[in-house]
């Protein structure tokens, strides 16, 4: 009678385990679904780490940026995964986000939309909720500061702007990009969008801070007030 059976990580090729590779010949030896599967440790009875892992990354279309997106619940849905492993899964993404945000310690001057659009992309790629964020920046444009200023729902977050303009206060900023993403991906402006907008501009002649621009962002591109000619 003919059996058929996964075969346990533990009988493969020390060269074909994925811990043992990584030691072996380096990381870049290892697909995503090894290195996913060194994140776990172990399968089920029936599946490999490495074929768990494969369950995962075909749910969603072998895509690492939609994998930062799952939360623990979501990868507690695939069988395997416990929320130990859901945990260091997205611990692992959490710090590669972290790690795209340190290499722009060193800010730049704000030349145009695009490149406050490249500097708030670590925040603000993965999230499936609301956030409202400005950049502080001096008479050079330079970047002082990236400010978190609400974080709201799925459909919204407040922006009050005597916390924006607290914070450009104490930071003696000259200047202010407001930037907010929308998770539908939906670049329009939305009316409550162009009265903060009106708003902020107004207010801050008074103070002497210019609003310089008004992002919405998406993860595949954004909308600029100031491009638009809407400030």
């Amino acid at each position: 009678m003919e059996h058929t059976y996964s075969l346990n990580i533990k009988s493969w090729a020390e060269e074909d385990r994925p811990r043992e590779k990584l030691v072996l010949k380096g990381k870049a030896a290892l697909s995503e679904a090894e290195l996913i599967a060194v994140i776990i440790g172990s399968g089920t009875p029936s599946s490999s780490a490495v074929d768990v892992a494969k369950s995962i990354l075909s749910s969603i279309e072998n895509n690492l940026n939609h994998l930062a997106r799952l939360s623990v619940k979501d990868l507690m849905k695939f069988k395997g995964i416990g929320e130990a492993k859901a945990v260091g899964i997205v611990s692992a993404m959490e710090l590669g986000r972290r790690r795209k945000e340190a290499d722009t310690t060193k800010k730049p001057r704000i030349t145009s939309s695009k490149v406050a659009y490249q500097l708030m992309k670590a925040d603000l790629m993965d999230l499936q909720h609301e956030e409202f964020w400005c950049l502080l920046l001096n008479r050079s444009n330079a970047v002082i500061k990236k400010h978190l200023i609400s974080s709201g729902g799925v459909s919204g977050t407040v922006a009050d702007p005597k916390l924006i303009f607290k914070a450009a206060l104490e930071e003696l900023a000259s200047g202010v990009i407001l930037v907010h993403n929308h998770p539908s991906g939906n670049l329009r402006p939305s009316q409550a969008d162009k009265q903060l907008t009106k708003n902020m501009k107004e207010a801050g002649r008074a103070l002497e801070i210019s609003l310089l621009d008004h992002l919405i962002f998406a993860e595949d591109g954004y909308f600029s007030f100031a491009d638009e000619n809407l400030l």
